[in-house]
């Protein structure tokens, strides 16, 4: 599939240079311009999306390269933009910063390559002069695979300092595509996990996203940044196709029997014992598996396939059951649907469940449950 979508990715050096204010103003600026924009957040974040979520009128999504891996993020970007018009990305930290100890991995920079999407970084202006030119100069020539394509100034103080900041950047070949001001009405309250959340807010989130539009509006050329948007080439991306489940395609028959290690492969991401023959296990009030039930049967007759002796779970006949079976056989509920307009599989939830599920025998729990439900 090869589908064209303007985009940007919005970046910075480093946190707190205000990539989040400048990312949720354009998106509302080109809102309130008319066009349909996608907004997304690299990384896990979902405080940020809120706002996102308030500008543009559509949900926020994220791109997770080392949740959902590098070869989910296109896919998912192109999912979530179908139909837009032009979509912004926020990045996360600074450019080039990604997990721990391994490299780009999940970086703004990374996902940024795997976009093909030209890069606009923020840079907080305070404080410097012409030292600006060799901060972005280092930023653009640090991978030759990102397209760093325009600076957006931010905390510019004064007429004089924006021209001593333009003048600096003629020489780093970097065009300048807006310069926004000291403003303290557009703070947005954070706190040690990052901004506060829309909801706790949302009279006061509602003005701060209006007034970053409007900052945005006087002081970045729009127009030039839609033109570098829809200068991003077309992407190809493979369908959503979830991965092959282990134990997929194998008859209930052939795993090593409804309790052990087999069915608890069978159990993860999807690959349920049963699962053609109507779900009985997933939606029984008790039951979590087929052949598996509570100790002592259902409605505490005596007898079934498992029972408990001496406080500990045991199969009939002898042998102790796998880490599914002795979960299933509890006997948790099930049957949660996802939240209000999250469409999972389209952001890193999704992939988030897979990891868990992974690693975890049980098939009946809320958040796989969730995974069930598809908007």
């Amino acid at each position: 599939m090869s589908t064209h979508v303007p985009r940007l990715v919005i970046a910075a050096p480093s946190s707190g240079s205000g990539k989040t204010t400048v990312a949720t103003g354009l998106m509302r600026a080109f809102a309130d311009a008319g066009l349909a924009v996608s907004p997304h957040k690299v990384g896990p974040d979902y405080i940020d999306p809120g706002y996102h979520a308030l500008a543009t009128g559509r949900p926020g999504r994220n791109l997770d390269a080392y949740l959902c891996g590098p070869e989910r993020i296109a896919p998912l970007f192109l999912h979530g933009a179908a139909g837009c018009d032009l979509a912004v990305v926020e990045g996360v930290m600074g450019l080039y910063d990604g997990a721990s100890g391994q490299g780009e991995l999940a970086s703004t920079a990374h996902v940024a390559k795997l976009l093909k999407a030209p890069v606009v970084l923020v840079v907080d202006a305070s404080s410097q002069s012409r030292s600006v030119a060799a901060l972005v100069h280092g930023f653009a020539s640090w991978d030759p695979e990102v397209r760093v394509a325009g600076v957006i100034l931010n905390k510019v103080g004064s007429d004089r300092h924006e021209t001593l900041l333009r003048e600096a950047l003629e020489e780093s070949g970097v065009p300048v595509l807006g310069a926004l001001r000291r403003v303290a009405v557009v703070h947005t309250p954070s706190r040690h996990l990052g901004l506060v959340p829309v909801a706790e807010r949302r009279a006061d989130a509602v003005d701060a996203v209006a007034a970053q539009a409007a900052q945005v509006r006087a002081g970045c050329d729009l127009e030039g940044l839609l033109a570098l948007a829809r200068t991003a080439p077309p992407l190809e991306a493979a369908g959503l196709a979830r991965r092959a489940a282990p134990g997929a395609g194998v008859r209930d028959g052939q795993r090593r029997g409804p309790g052990g290690d087999g069915a608890a492969r069978g159990a993860r991401r999807g690959g349920l014992p049963g699962r053609a023959a109507g779900r009985t296990g997933l939606r029984g009030r008790r039951g979590a598996l087929p052949g598996l039930q509570p100790p002592g049967g259902p409605r505490g007759a005596r007898g079934g396939p498992y029972e408990r002796r001496a406080g500990v779970l045991r199969r009939a006949g002898g042998g102790r059951p796998g880490p599914a079976a002795a979960v299933a056989a509890r006997g948790r509920p099930s049957g949660v649907s996802p939240p209000p307009g999250v469409t999972v599989g389209s952001c890193a939830l999704s992939s988030l469940v897979d990891m868990v599920r992974s690693r975890c025998g049980w098939s009946g729990c809320s958040p796989c449950a969730v995974t069930r439900s598809r908007v």
